[in-house]
């Protein structure tokens, strides 16, 4: 029930349940389906007679129009608001991942890998919007870390079942079960999401707190997109270092949930529900990474008031840990435990770096955290089409994944420099979208 006074009634935590809850199981369905292709390339590649390069093209493919519909999904978020673009999203996404088990050749997967990138583009900008929206800034990296646990534990967790399907079911089968799970996920999203002015279940307690610390639905008239709105953004050195930056961080992330089953088969000769088991181990740490991120940062910038401290510091220690993911070229092939432990480390800290999404709330103008998601996805995702097709051009020339490795390393390098040097101060920009 609504209360007329901030002061009538206990604040209400609508917030976090269920506005974060549908985020999170949201964000773990985006990222199984995204990532279900890694569960199944070793048996579909071998039905389909697929090379490392053409698997190469069928991961990076999502990317392709992931990446290329970032702005416009953005534009589309701003014009249209959060709950009719995640519903038509997640709807669709979910049905070009069922069809992905009726497919019969390269192409057919080239397509259905496209169809599902258009459809998610919209996804964590979205995201970002909510944070920005229902969250005061105090709060803002602890939400962040809780809902992107789901997108690494979806496959930490569920990596041995998602195995198991795959034995039990066929390739087919598993894109047709997950597929069908997102569908029915639309649904729920449509019953359950509303926009914090829109809300019934939250009180007045709490909608004055999440206002009184930077956050609330952006009351003014949707900003029709124009190009040069996209160059004003870029002006300003926080969107550019955080977009470069989330490049070589996303760089770490794109392995993970493309070669890496394979790494594990081919190059570290696990048998196919070893590196089940195994693979789950690196996503259980990249849950923690994600979590403690969020946690120690909220903590810096209740500590010290100072975004800049709060935000970098995590990020950048957790992209020089990624880089530690070369080490894993001079284990022997027979040590898989100390391989295993040094890709945990390694994705650990890539989970810390998606409190770039909490950099994003931050300094986003509010009636642009739309397009300023879709400019700094654009960029993070570039790797998703630069990544995979490296590591399969380069295994496809040396039979090995030491330079994949070594080129995953360097980029998190240089993602931990530009989110240190280029990022700048960490404050809400503002744009003029009237000239």
């Amino acid at each position: 029930m609504t209360t007329n006074s901030s002061t009538a009634a206990r604040r209400t935590h609508a917030r976090w349940f269920p506005i974060l809850t549908l985020v999170a199981i949201g964000t773990m369905i985006n990222y199984l389906d995204r990532t279900v292709l890694g569960i199944a390339a070793p048996f579909l590649s071998k039905d389909l007679q697929l090379d490392p390069t053409q698997m190469g093209l069928v991961f990076s493919a999502f990317s392709w129009s992931y990446a290329l519909l970032q702005i416009p999904g953005g534009i589309f978020l701003d014009r249209y608001g959060t709950r009719l673009t995640y519903f038509v999203a997640v709807t669709f996404w979910s049905f070009f991942t069922a069809m992905m088990g009726a497919v019969h050749s390269l192409w057919g997967l080239v397509a259905t890998r496209v169809g599902i990138g258009i459809f998610e583009a919209p996804c964590y900008p979205a995201n970002s919007r909510v944070l920005a929206t229902w969250f005061p800034q105090n709060e803002r990296a602890r939400a962040n870390g809780i809902y992107s646990v789901g997108q690494y534990a979806g496959l930490g967790f569920l990596s041995v079942p998602l195995f198991w399907l795959t034995a039990q079911f066929g390739w087919r089968g598993l894109f047709f079960i997950v597929g069908g799970i997102g569908i029915v996920f639309g649904v729920v999203w449509w019953i359950y999401y509303r926009n914090l002015d829109e809300s019934t279940i939250v009180n007045q307690a709490e909608k004055d707190y999440i206002e009184a610390g930077g956050g609330g639905d952006y009351k003014g008239e949707p900003v029709r997109f124009r190009w040069d709105l996209i160059r004003k953004l870029l002006a300003h050195r926080q969107i550019l270092g955080a977009s470069i930056g989330q490049f070589g961080g996303n760089s770490t992330l794109v392995f993970f949930v493309t070669w890496f089953p394979t790494y594990l088969v081919t190059a570290r000769g696990m048998s196919f529900i070893k590196a089940g088991f195994m693979a789950s181990m690196p996503y259980i740490a990249a849950s923690v990474g994600v979590l403690l991120g969020g946690i120690v940062s909220d903590m810096i910038l209740k500590r010290t008031g100072s975004a800049n401290l709060a935000r970098k510091l995590p990020i950048v220690g957790g992209m020089l840990l990624a880089s530690t993911i070369i080490a894993a070229n001079y284990v022997p092939v027979d040590n898989n435990v100390l391989v295993i432990a040094i890709m945990s480390i390694a994705f650990f800290g890539q989970g810390m770096t998606n409190l770039g999404w909490t950099v994003v709330s931050d300094v986003a103008p509010k009636k642009l955290i739309g397009l300023t998601g879709g400019i700094f996805n654009f960029s993070a995702n570039l790797a998703g089409i630069v990544t995979p097709l490296v590591i399969g051009i380069t295994l496809k020339m040396t039979g090995s994944f030491v330079g994949p490795l070594i080129y995953i390393g360097v980029v998190a390098l240089i993602g931990a420099f530009s989110y240190s040097v280029v990022l700048g101060d960490i404050k809400r920009l503002e744009i003029d979208t009237d000239n």
